[in-house]
């Protein structure tokens, strides 16, 4: 160009900033600068959001200082870019300076507020300044109703959801299909994934967002089925997945085992051209190694274009899912030499891994270095990982001196994480202790309950079995059942403790007596201490035949050709029972069974598990 005025030089900038180049952009203004060109607030207002998308906060405070200095600051444009970016940099205490010493605020300002509050986690504080916004009379508009709807939704917050869906009501805004969208994954976060439906079935308008929403909001709530089922509804309807979608849908696969639909999604993937997303790429990981599938998951890991800290966390996980500790840590070490920051998310990864494998050195080499190495602070999470590394290895007296020396209040996943520890080494008095520490904090979790009854149960002591029974009665908790999944023919069954409904109930009791005394003749005696009803030895043997993934094995053989292997993902842990009833099964039919629980995964074959009996 033969002359460029602020125009010209704007139009650059903001088309860089536009398109995702923002170190471009913030170059382009040190050269507009250099060459004597007065930038205006349009400038600084592009800038400001190059920085946000960048998290440049040095860049940013640069601008700030310019934006002073030429007088811009009291514009509430740039006031309103200024406090969006110091938010989105993290810096809410300075972008909440910003606002309250604003000469004029509009509703784009209080808008950028609460979404910086919503965005870094402060969700009370983003309610809180919503309440503010309506005692000062500033009418909130749709994207105020949607960053205040998401603030509910990562706190749980029902209650103040269910007001603002009235006032969303009140203002007119429910037709539109963004606000209905975030009040449908409002209510899907807090649980309540009916009202969710219903206001799913009910918006005027849908799209894409508003499926994906109510399909995460189905897996997020351990609905895999009911997501999966929407998936292929969204489909028959013509609406075109993205690669929200496909992240949730493939999370509904991995929390079911469901390989074979995982396998269709993943080819639904290729051919929309999504496999080299990051994030697809990641979850897709994630789903394999969830279906034991582990080194389909390490051949996608090897092929991915593109990497990073959650790919690496993924593939750790995955390892860590499958007993396969010393492969986590040596990918962990990769990760690092390929210059690659492991973050929070992948130290828990690692000290799985290490939990479950036994690798207590390592375990404490790797918490160590946290800190000292990596500037990580450890969390509830990494603690608790500790606890659990500790515990399973027998060191209890190390395990309670870690404990006691924690700097944060030990939560109710540590005691618990000792309470299932002493469950599984008939620690009696330990597991007494811990119990009463977890009722504390959470006296409505019918967990801690059930493993003292265990505990008690394997120890013979009848007395205080019936005492904790009672307690659970007074207290009105109840035994979450255990539930099994099973994939046949690329349809998800659901077995059910004591379940008799199922079509082919018949033949599936059937061959589980059938198994009952090959499984006799191969030395298989039941253990009793699991079945906590005060019945007949004889009537806790049947009941132990009838747990949920015994049923889904016994439907898995008679449904699958010889030599298939069996998936099956179960809600709870499995039981020492059921654990080695499943390697001598194995053993008998000659086929991998694959139990997924809530721990961890369970590969059964020839009379052995995967675990070596440590889990």
């Amino acid at each position: 160009m033969s002359e460029r005025d602020v125009v010209s030089w704007n139009a650059m900038i903001a088309g860089y900033a536009q398109n995702g180049l923002g170190k471009e952009a913030l170059a382009l203004y040190e050269q507009m600068k250099q060459e004597g060109v007065q930038p205006d607030k349009i400038t600084f207002v592009v800038l400001l959001k190059a920085c946000a998308s960048l998290a440049a906060l040095e860049q940013g405070k640069q601008l700030h200082s310019d934006i002073i200095e030429r007088g811009f600051q009291s514009d509430v444009i740039v006031g309103n870019t200024l406090v969006d970016m110091y938010a989105k940099c993290g810096c809410t205490e300075d972008a909440r300076e910003l606002f309250n010493n604003m000469s004029e605020r509009d509703v784009v300002s209080w808008n950028a507020m609460i979404v910086g509050y919503a965005q870094n986690g402060l969700g009370k504080e983003a309610l809180a300044l919503y309440e503010q916004m309506k005692q000062e009379g500033v009418q909130p508009n749709k994207v105020t109703f949607t960053c205040v709807l998401s603030a509910c939704a990562s706190l749980a917050a029902l209650a103040q959801g269910k007001q603002l869906h009235y006032d969303i009501i009140k203002r007119g805004f429910q037709s539109d299909v963004i606000v209905s969208s975030t009040l449908v994954d409002m209510y899907a976060k807090c649980g309540c994934t009916d009202d969710a439906r219903e206001l799913f079935n009910n918006m005027s308008e849908r799209n894409v967002v508003s499926w994906s929403a109510m399909i995460a909001g189905y897996a997020q709530n351990g609905l895999g089925k009911e997501a999966l089922a929407l998936y292929e509804q969204m489909k028959q309807e013509g609406v075109q997945p993205d690669i929200v979608t496909f992240t949730c849908v493939l999370s509904a696969c991995a929390s079911l085992a469901a390989l074979e639909q995982g396998k269709q999604l993943h080819s639904d993937i290729i051919k929309r051209g999504f496999q080299s997303d990051v994030i697809v790429g990641s979850t897709l990981i994630d789903m394999y190694a969830k279906c034991g599938c582990i080194e389909d998951a390490r051949e996608l890991f090897n092929y991915m274009s593109e990497r990073n800290v959650v790919s690496w966390s993924a593939m750790i996980a995955g390892y860590a899912q499958n007993g396969l500790g010393k492969e986590a840590l040596a990918l962990y070490e990769q990760m690092k030499q390929e210059g690659v920051q492991p973050d929070n998310v992948t130290f828990t990864c690692v000290l799985s891994a290490c939990a479950h494998s036994r690798l207590v050195d390592e375990g404490r080499y790797v918490f160590d270095s946290m800190c000292k190495d990596h500037d990580v602070t450890p969390t509830k999470e990494h603690y608790a990982c500790m606890v659990d590394l500790l515990v399973r290895a027998g060191c209890w007296a190390d395990a309670e001196l870690f404990i006691n020396k924690m700097p944060i209040q030990p939560d109710s996943v540590v005691w618990m994480t000792l309470l299932g520890a002493a469950r599984n080494h008939g620690h009696v008095e330990i597991g007494r202790r811990a119990f009463d520490l977890v009722v504390k904090l959470e006296p409505k979790n019918a967990a801690p309950y059930v493993l003292l009854s265990n505990i008690y149960a394997t120890a013979g002591r009848k007395d205080e079995l019936a005492k904790i029974r009672n307690e659970m009665k007074d207290v009105g908790v109840k035994k979450i059942p255990g539930c099994s999944w099973i994939e046949v023919d690329n349809q998800v069954h659901t077995f059910v403790v004591g379940d008799a409904t199922q079509p082919q109930s018949k033949e599936i009791l059937a061959d589980l007596d059938r198994l009952a005394g090959l499984m006799e003749e191969a030395g298989y005696i039941p253990d009793l201490s699991f079945v906590l009803d005060d019945v007949e030895d004889e009537e806790k043997e049947k009941a132990l035949c009838k747990h949920s993934e015994k049923l889904a094995i016994a439907f898995g053989l008679i449904s699958t050709p010889p030599g298939t292997t069996i998936r099956i993902k179960k809600n709870l842990q499995v039981c020492g029972d059921c654990h080695n009833a499943t390697k001598i099964i194995s053993k008998i039919v000659r086929r991998e069974i694959i139990v997924m629980d809530a721990n961890r995964s369970h590969h059964f074959k020839d009379g052995f598990c995967s675990c070596r009996d440590y889990w």
